[in-house]
């Protein structure tokens, strides 16, 4: 009989890096491949574009035509709400970041990340209000997304093509989410609570939703540090025991109480982007849970 045990899906933060050509991609390889071999090598990438700006149905559909069926994307919330709104009477720009073309990526589309700003402040009704608006399927989603404004009247995508459950995970800068009362209004929305390894910001590991989200941005320097060894030996043996449904003690927790264990799906993305070690990081990571992409070239079976 075989254990029941979360999925396991590492990639990168991204995809277009000029530094990664001819290093990670190879020689030659033209742009518009890019996604589609980093596809083959990783289970799971960010998509990133989308906190920057509104993106649009067409650009969606690609993605998902250039990856393999079992691909899943991960796809960051618009600044706009989380940094320039911080969060307050979002609703209209959430239904036209929905209605941008998220749901054009049908099953393939993962949970959306919500990157809080470091100078964001917890306040249990702000919080509450903003993870009370999101939707929890896809359904509900297109329902928001149809009424995004007339900035996207001539570029909306507002249907679904099937009814899936729709997850969220909300990733905190500031010291004062440090608070049991905070992890209290996560698990009462379903939200994941990301667990962001970073020299500067809490890494908070509590358990929040039936899945996790963990944002690997460099282990001594932000963005750019590599991880050893031993920092990926570490990380292995936490996914390992949250896909297996073990108790992870492993790390720091805002909480003092810990939900029932069972296998919950694992999702790591390794962000230290402006060097070259994300991708060479996530496939030793891989290599460790025996997490495998469509394509294993010769260093990755080693």
């Amino acid at each position: 009989m075989t254990t029941p045990r979360g999925d396991i899906r590492i990639g990168v933060s991204g995809w277009t890096y000029g530094p990664w050509r001819g290093n990670f991609y190879p020689k030659g390889l033209v742009q518009k491949r890019e996604l589609a071999f980093a596809a083959s090598r990783f289970t799971s990438i960010e998509v990133n574009g989308t906190f920057y700006g509104l993106q649009r149905p067409e650009s969606f559909t690609r993605w998902a035509q250039a990856t393999p069926d079992d691909f899943v994307f991960a796809v960051k919330g618009s600044r706009f709400i989380t940094h320039t709104k911080r969060l307050r009477d979002a609703e209209g720009a959430l239904a036209n970041f929905l209605a941008s073309g998220v749901l054009c990526l049908g099953p393939k589309l993962g949970p959306l990340l919500w990157q809080l700003p470091p100078t964001l402040r917890f306040d249990a009704g702000l919080i509450r209000d903003f993870l009370a608006l999101l939707p929890k399927d896809t359904e509900a989603a297109a329902r928001l997304a149809r009424r995004h404004d007339e900035r996207l009247d001539s570029r909306a995508a507002t249907s679904t093509d099937a009814k899936r459950p729709l997850r969220h995970a909300l990733e905190i800068r500031h010291d004062s989410f440090r608070t049991p009362a905070f992890i209290d209004l996560l698990r009462a929305q379903n939200v994941a609570l990301v667990c962001a390894d970073t020299v500067s910001w809490p890494r908070l590991m509590d358990l929040t939703d039936d899945f996790i989200y963990c944002r690997l941005h460099g282990s001594s320097e932000l963005y750019r540090s590599r991880y050893g060894d031993d920092d990926l030996d570490r990380w292995a043996a936490r996914a390992a025991a949250w896909a297996a449904g073990r108790p992870m003690k492993d790390g720091d927790f805002a909480a003092p109480d810990m939900p029932a264990m069972r296998p919950r799906d694992v999702f790591m993305f390794f962000d230290n982007t402006d060097k070259l070690h994300a991708p060479d990081d996530a496939r030793r990571l891989m290599k460790r849970l025996h997490v495998h992409g469509h394509v294993c070239d010769a260093e990755d079976a080693a």
